[in-house]
């Protein structure tokens, strides 16, 4: 198979590898770090393209993550942020024709500085974190989610904010992490292949042969969370939402 409008180097191959095995990671166990790939995908294949060829290794690490988490998800959760993650869509669809990719950035990274911001303050508090009991925090960051995997595929760090903030135990959190992003994913496929016209036949093509370092990124991330005692899991993805934060700043 030719992959040459794709792959130039090793290099190339090694990116997509690595970016593969990262998010099949990040699906079973350290939300978050899947948006390190983000921009070493679009630096290597293209902003634009990058989003298609990302979109499917998603999909089927979120499978991984389903299959084996598919019992532990707080559901309620799920359902308060989906009907706002697909009004996202709508306005990530619009927005892209007239905002530029990196003033949107910023503007994520200034937004998600604050909620972190407000979450450390409850808890040096010792406190609840109030907003949370608001009937809009949940459907703000379905509205936030569903703006952000449409424009680049960079959710992650908004529902890993979302799910500390409602100080979710670890296993819950990784299940209904799960569970929306398979939903939503899946659901953006359709309109990559149609409205954006960046997924094809050889794109995916291309992605199937990442699928060993997706699972084994899986099984990575499983034994991960199970290490981690609950407080270690918490500070480890709250330090690396802040890393995904940064790299939304700079």
């Amino acid at each position: 198979m030719d992959f040459s409008m794709w792959i130039q180097t090793s290099t190339d191959w090694g990116i997509l590898f690595i970016s593969a095995f990262i998010i099949g990671m990040s699906k079973t166990g350290i939300q978050g770090l899947s948006l390190i790939s983000v921009p070493l995908m679009a630096l290597t294949f293209g902003a634009k393209p990058s989003t298609g060829l990302i979109l499917p290794i998603l999909c089927i690490a979120d499978l991984v993550a389903v299959l084996y988490y598919r019992r532990i998800a707080e559901w309620k959760y799920v359902l308060k942020l989906l009907p706002t993650a697909l009004a996202g869509f709508a306005l990530a669809l619009f927005v892209d024709k007239i905002v530029p990719p990196a003033e949107f950035k910023h503007l994520m990274g200034g937004c998600l500085s604050a909620v972190l911001l407000v979450m450390f303050w409850s808890e040096w508090k010792g406190k609840e974190n109030k907003l949370s009991a608001y009937w809009w925090y949940g459907p703000l960051f379905g509205l936030l989610g569903g703006f952000t995997t449409m424009i680049g595929n960079a959710a992650g760090p908004i529902m890993a904010i979302y799910l500390l903030s409602v100080k979710m135990p670890k296993y819950n959190f990784v299940g209904t992490n799960a569970w929306f992003f398979l939903v939503i994913n899946y659901l953006k496929v359709p309109i990559q292949i149609f409205a954006w016209d960046n997924i094809t036949v050889q794109s995916l093509l291309l992605d199937a042969c990442t699928v060993p370092l997706i699972l084994l990124g899986g099984v990575a991330g499983i034994l991960l969370v199970k290490r981690l005692p609950e407080k270690t899991f918490r500070n480890f993805t709250t330090a690396i939402t802040c890393l995904s934060v940064l790299m939304l700043l700079i």
